[in-house]
């Protein structure tokens, strides 16, 4: 079946999101694998994924853990530090394959407040065809109700889609909905795979 739809996710696909790293450069390693020991800041993190208010989740996590308030709170007043940087060739792809007529979307994992700033930060968040973003939708991946409403939204199933997702485990839910999928580990490969589908030619998979 031809790919009518492709699907990019956004964190380490598009953007770099590497808050582990930001941490060490601010706060040392050391400090951050403690702090992430006794915190699951990923977990506090879903919740905001899942529709609750950015700031104020972040900040009662900084309450519940008062020796590493300061810390916590860099989650949301450093958060476009850790969401950087850009993957130009990944962004480059996007843009060639909606030159070319093909229908583009997002599927992300992102929180309603986050998405809105990061729009600001980075415009071409703004030019998919269409952005389902979870924190907005109610739910998050690797759930299937979240494809099952991507569908849903696209009027489209199975192997009409082509998905890009950094994480194992969004694949393999997407591919027990039939879609064809792409791990992700570097645009280069993700570029092979869409002239490998047709979607583009080696000429403008180049970036």
């Amino acid at each position: 079946m031809t790919v009518d739809i492709v699907v990019f996710d956004i964190g380490n696909v598009l953007i770099e999101w590497q808050p582990e790293r930001h941490y060490d450069s601010v706060i040392g390693k050391d400090r951050r694998k403690e702090m992430f020991a006794a915190v699951d800041l990923h977990g506090i993190n879903d919740k905001v994924d899942c529709g609750a208010p950015f700031r104020a989740t972040i900040e009662q996590a900084a309450e519940d853990y008062p020796e590493f308030k300061d810390e916590i709170l860099m989650w949301y007043f450093d958060w476009i530090s850790m969401a950087t940087p850009t993957i130009p060739h990944s962004v480059a792809l996007m843009r060639a394959l909606r030159a070319k007529g093909v229908r583009v979307v997002a599927l992300t994992n992102f929180g309603i407040e986050s998405f809105e700033f990061a729009e600001t930060k980075y415009p071409f968040l703004t030019e998919f065809d269409k952005t389902y973003v979870s924190g907005r939708m109610g739910c998050v991946k690797p759930h299937s109700l979240i494809y099952e409403m991507l569908e849903a939204g696209e009027q489209a199933t199975g192997a009409q889609f082509l998905f890009a997702d950094d994480r194992q485990e969004n694949i393999n839910a997407a591919m027990r909905r039939g879609w064809k999928t792409h791990l992700f580990d570097g645009p280069s490969g993700w570029a092979q795979r869409l002239v490998f589908e047709g979607l583009l030619t080696d000429a403008e998979a180049a970036g």
